[in-house]
């Protein structure tokens, strides 16, 4: 690894993003939106006090993961990478300059949607404010990490959005956010006892009800950064130099 190599990776992406307002908007304001939606639909009611959290980490995740792996998969089919990687710069580099670009608009992203959630649209957070950025931040490098993952198996932008119901798709279902994981078939709570969007949703649920200590948060934490090096380590190991 090259960490000049890397920062000129993310360098070049920032670049890039910044000189595009629709993926910006698409980052930023989008997963804002949907959550004012959904609080928006309960606003007579008390349903968003219980799924708030969990719409934190749904709409950042989701957004993160199509902007990462249509990103990254536009560099591959235009030759950049190719080119790149005929240069001094391993897979690693391109992997985790890419990882630490889409990182940095995570937190900005994340910053927006939580002070949104919790400013206009009144979600309350009975524990510490800090540690719900914190586990949302991890939530969306997730989305960053798995987009990353499904573009090395990609081969056009389409294909991507079918990897959804692979990446995706499962874990919405087996997340807890439509039921109690506990109430699932036991196969299928073992499963999403397994998948990483299940403990960002257990986790900012803790969080927001503060019926949790830190370390059964933190513990959480742990295994969705797990997950994100995973998910990163296999991408740089299966990222192809170009699809045909």
């Amino acid at each position: 690894m090259r960490p000049m190599q890397t920062l000129a990776t993310a360098g070049r992406v920032l670049h890039q993003i910044r000189n595009d307002p629709r993926t910006i908007a698409l980052l930023l304001v989008v997963p804002s939106l949907l959550i004012g939606l959904v609080a928006w639909i309960f606003d007579e009611t008390d349903v968003f006090a219980s799924i708030g959290p969990a719409m934190l980490a749904l709409f950042p995740f989701i957004v993160m993961f199509l902007v990462t792996s249509i990103t990254t998969l536009r560099e591959r089919r235009s030759g950049t990478l190719e080119r790149l990687l005929s240069m001094p710069m391993g897979r690693g580099d391109f992997i985790l300059g890419y990882t630490l670009a889409f990182g940095l608009l995570a937190i900005v992203q994340t910053a927006v949607a939580v002070a949104y959630a919790t400013l206009v649209c009144g979600l309350t957070i009975e524990g510490s404010i800090w540690l719900l950025f914190i586990v949302a931040i991890a939530d969306a490098l997730l989305g960053t990490a798995l987009g990353l993952l499904a573009s090395a198996f990609a081969r056009t932008e389409f294909q991507v959005v079918q990897f959804m119901p692979v990446f995706v798709f499962p874990q919405i279902l087996l997340g807890g956010i439509f039921l109690p994981r506990t109430q699932l078939p036991d196969v299928l709570e073992v499963i999403g006892d397994w998948l990483p969007l299940s403990h960002a949703i257990d986790a900012l649920d803790a969080v927001s009800t503060g019926n949790e200590d830190e370390a059964y948060i933190w513990l959480r934490v742990l295994f969705i950064v797990c997950w994100i090096v995973g998910a990163i380590i296999v991408g740089s190991l299966t990222l192809r130099r170009r699809t045909p």
